[in-house]
């Protein structure tokens, strides 16, 4: 295990980002679908990796879809936000809840509905914040947090 202080004699950190995240999915083209038509992420060019999956832009972010026949670990039809999930940020929040209500998600469906909106409007990050799930019960988050490098 690494410690924290064996690291004080090393420079200062290297500049990270984040490049991608990567979610499993039973179809593919389902949930890539998915993405394209809600988010209108595009396909990126992919290597011919031994297990199928999509690479989707997202600015200069990625979301990486791969096959898991088995699925994700998760089983509640509901968004969790203690659960693994990204957040797209939008400079348009009213404008994607208007987006996602159009394709049938609604904060005001039952619990268990998989098209159930978790809606934080005065949440305590400081902005409105929404949650809903894919096809695979992955959580996304969709959030109106201020722009990277806006103003």
């Amino acid at each position: 295990m690494v410690h924290v202080e064996d690291l004080g004699e090393r420079d200062a950190m290297p500049e990270m980002l984040l490049h991608h995240i990567s979610y499993p999915v039973r179809d593919v083209e389902v949930s890539a679908s998915f993405y394209e038509e809600l988010f209108k992420l595009e396909r990126l060019p992919r290597p011919p990796f031994p297990i199928p999956g999509v690479w989707l832009g997202c600015g200069d972010r990625q979301i990486h879809l791969v096959l898991n026949e088995a699925g994700t670990y998760r089983r509640s039809p509901s968004p969790n936000i203690a659960d693994v999930h990204f957040a797209f940020c939008t400079d348009d929040f009213e404008g994607m809840v208007e987006r996602l209500e159009a394709a049938g998600f609604r904060e005001d469906l039952p619990e268990g509905d998989r098209k159930r909106v978790l809606m934080l409007r005065e949440g305590l990050a400081g902005f409105p914040q929404l949650y809903l799930l894919d096809p695979d019960l992955n959580t996304i988050e969709v959030n109106a947090a201020p722009m990277p490098g806006g103003t």
